[in-house]
């Protein structure tokens, strides 16, 4: 592969690698959070405060979504992917500096849920610039496995963060853990960030010098309002279970399994390096076969085996707990793997941005941030465990039902 096409793939990448490290991190760590920032004598109300943090963040998302689909629609999609990539960076480091509440009291939890809100809308811009990006650069018969590199690098970061998270875990103690040690993965990932915003500026991009429209989101809700329902159809199902099988169900396993935390994010690393395997095999093939039946099968699988796969889990075998998140996981890559090349032919050139950007984060805010707070809502309420599966199967009945009205788009050409 030409120089070109790697920093191409590499600014893909990296970008959403800091992004996806970040709020896995502050997932992995939600109980730790809740119970330095959050303080209420209650462990479950704890961590619900701090799960309505990271939820704070993705509230944002629609705000970033607007504002960085209009600089990637107008001004070209390399200013959306050098902004967004520092603009999270800094508030993660942040993050790892700041005062407990035992420290500085009630300002304490308000910075950690502003620092959120500025990562919320960082995100908000980059997973989708970056995929637009790719797909955009790729050639047409390889479009499903260039735009892959961006989830690529989005589970690359929670796969990092978790294994960061399991790493700082096991070598501290308990003790140590909650006086400092949770603070290094927000620390280093500025390292993240920084590596991908000197590869970013380099990147070429033209996309700036295409006849825009003034307000492309408008002309979006004008013109393919048909799709941009669709897409949000299809992102409830990816928002609740991405956020429910890779950053709540590592807090579920501690606290309704019993399973020990260092073990729990080893369960949650192994799984997702299966998922991003899975990944660009299934774009790979999607570019032959088209993206339709990878969705299908997925959400379809999803909504069917999410009950039994979970039940599987619920038990403090770590070994049978494994194989019933990798079958969750399994199921949940093999639709992911094509959302992003899927988005992308849905929108012509001139709004794909901005489409894509409101279509895919506003779901995202509403389901997907929300999801590990009202997983624990749910089991608190029911007294059931096992009550997120039920949750978890009709937001994937959702995206199976809408991708049945969507036409398959992969060949045809991208103006």
């Amino acid at each position: 592969m030409k120089n070109g096409k790697l920093r191409v793939l590499a600014a893909g990448l990296i970008g959403n690698v800091m992004e996806w490290y970040d709020f896995a991190v502050y997932g992995f760590f939600a109980s730790t959070i809740g119970t330095l920032f959050f303080p209420t004598g209650n462990a479950t109300t704890s961590l619900i405060a701090s799960f309505g943090a990271f939820a704070a963040g993705f509230l944002m998302r629609p705000v970033g979504a607007i504002l960085f689909g209009h600089i990637g629609d107008l001004l070209g999609r390399k200013k959306v992917l050098t902004i967004s990539v520092m603009m999270m960076a800094v508030p993660t480091f942040l993050i790892g500096l700041l005062p407990t509440y035992d420290d500085i009291g009630i300002v304490a939890p308000i910075l950690i849920v502003l620092l959120r809100m500025i990562q919320g809308v960082s995100v908000g811009g980059e997973y989708t610039g970056s995929f637009v990006f790719l797909t955009e650069q790729a050639p047409k018969n390889k479009r499903g496995l260039y735009s892959s590199w961006s989830i690529t690098g989005a589970m690359a970061g929670i796969l990092l963060g978790s294994a960061i998270g399991a790493l700082t875990t096991n070598l501290t103690t308990n003790a140590e853990l909650t006086s400092w040690g949770w603070r290094l993965p927000f620390i280093a990932g500025l390292l993240v960030a920084g590596t991908g915003w000197l590869i970013r500026r380099g990147i070429e991009d033209d996309s700036g010098d295409v006849k825009q429209e003034k307000s492309p989101l408008a002309e979006a809700v004008k013109k393919n309002l048909r799709e941009l329902l669709q897409s949000f159809g299809i992102n409830i199902a990816n928002a609740v279970g991405f956020y429910i099988i890779f950053i709540y169900i590592s807090t579920w396993l501690v606290s309704e399994d019993g399973v020990s935390r260092g073990t729990a994010l080893d369960i949650n690393t192994l799984s997702m390096g299966v998922t991003l395997l899975t990944i660009p095999v299934v774009a790979f093939v999607s570019d032959r076969f088209g993206r339709k039946p990878f969705l299908l099968v997925g959400t379809g699988g999803l909504a069917l085996f999410s009950y039994p796969l979970i039940r599987l889990m619920h038990q403090p075998d770590p070994t049978i707990a494994l194989l019933g998140q990798i079958g969750l996981a399994l199921l949940l890559g093999t639709f992911i793997a094509v959302i992003p090349v899927t988005l992308s032919e849905l929108f012509p050139r001139n709004v794909r941005v901005s489409a894509t950007s409101l279509s895919y984060n506003l779901p995202l805010a509403i389901f997907g941030g929300t999801a590990p707070m009202v997983a624990t809502w749910l089991i608190h309420e029911t007294g059931s465990a096992l009550a997120l599966a039920w949750y978890l199967s009709a937001a994937a009945l959702i995206g199976f039902m809408v991708t049945l009205t969507m036409k398959e788009r992969h060949r045809v050409e991208l103006d």
